[in-house]
């Protein structure tokens, strides 16, 4: 998950260039603050924070005081980041102190900056970019089991051994010499009678051992479940396909999906009358790769489909790998 989201954070820099709009110039009328960072000063406003790039151009100015009321007028910088990142990166061409009356109105605004001689609003808005990319799968996973039933538990479990043991050699020598084969799973459990008013009575007991094998041979799958049913398998439980280094989609499906969030975002600040400033924050909201599973089949109709002389076909298809990005951006709206 933390390499998704770093690949995430790369992909919004690298596009920085592609996002930044044509300066504007804005007016911003708050107070001055200073930062948590040494010698930093931000200036809030109602409708956020501005960080100063350039606070020591003006710092010898008598009215330059944590809690002056200021006007402050320049461009927000999109190529500038910080440590912490206490407010939008704001260089001032030119700033000044704002009569007390004068402060109390632009705080009342309601959230106001003014670019030129029209009253603009900064907003924020979130939306959510999605995307599927198809790949091919290259690791089928099988799992199979021998299950036998006696009224003894040590003639069910040296029967399922028995046949466990010719069930595994089949399947190495089906799969090939790349092939992973494990014990996954084993049980003996007790069947009971059960006869009213009377305790229930055990009339046999059943043996189970799971097989899974792995594999990157897919054109061997069904030669491996023909191999596994001759020499006793009685159940597969369950047969998936999938990919075993899945970056490079994941990474297109990241961008794609950060793609249609810039694209979303932008087509918010066309219809509100405004542009795209910049993106405030951006993170990966899920990014998976579901297997692709073949139906299970039962013991019994197992059985009964081996009795044919035809190989058991298999068939991998594709796989979806998906992505959401959910990405919050600033957009200046008219008023």
């Amino acid at each position: 998950m933390v390499r998704a989201a770093s690949v995430a954070l790369l992909i919004l820099f690298a596009a920085r260039g592609a996002w930044a709009q044509e300066t504007r110039e804005l007016t911003v009328v708050g107070r001055l603050t200073p930062t948590v960072e040494a010698g930093g000063w931000v200036v809030v406003a109602e409708y956020g924070k501005y960080l100063l790039t350039n606070a020591n151009q003006f710092r010898r100015q008598p009215w330059f005081r944590e809690g002056a009321a200021v006007e402050a007028t320049g461009h927000v910088r999109d190529d500038v980041m910080s440590i912490h990142m206490e407010g939008v990166p704001f260089q001032a061409r030119t700033m000044r102190a704002r009569a007390g009356s004068q402060n109390n109105a632009a705080q009342n605004a309601g959230g106001q900056a003014v670019a030129g001689t029209g009253a603009r609003s900064l907003v924020r808005v979130v939306v959510t970019g999605e995307s599927s990319v198809q790949a091919q799968p290259d690791t089928a996973v099988l799992t199979l089991a021998v299950v036998t039933q006696n009224a003894s538990a040590s003639e069910a479990q040296a029967e399922n051994a028995a046949k466990t043991e010719a069930v595994v050699r089949a399947v190495r020598a089906a799969a090939g010499a790349g092939a992973e084969v494990k014990t996954s799973g084993y049980s003996l459990q007790p069947q009971y009678a059960y006869k009213e008013g009377a305790p229930p009575t055990i009339t046999s007991y059943i043996a189970r051992n799971s097989v899974t094998v792995t594999t990157g041979e897919l054109n061997r799958v069904g030669a491996v479940i023909d191999a596994a049913s001759r020499a006793g398998a009685n159940t597969v439980d369950g047969l998936a396909f999938t990919l075993r280094d899945d970056a490079q989609a994941r990474q297109r499906a990241l961008s794609e999906a950060t793609r249609e969030a810039l694209s979303k975002a932008r087509a918010v600040a066309t219809t509100l009358g405004g542009s795209f400033v910049r993106v405030v924050e951006v993170q990966e909201a899920g990014a998976f790769r579901p297997p692709v599973p073949l139906h299970e089949r039962e013991a019994g109709n197992f059985a009964m489909t081996r009795q044919s002389a035809a190989p058991t076909p298999v068939e991998p298809g594709s796989l979806d790998i998906r992505a959401q990005v959910q990405l919050v951006a600033e957009v200046e709206t008219r008023q």
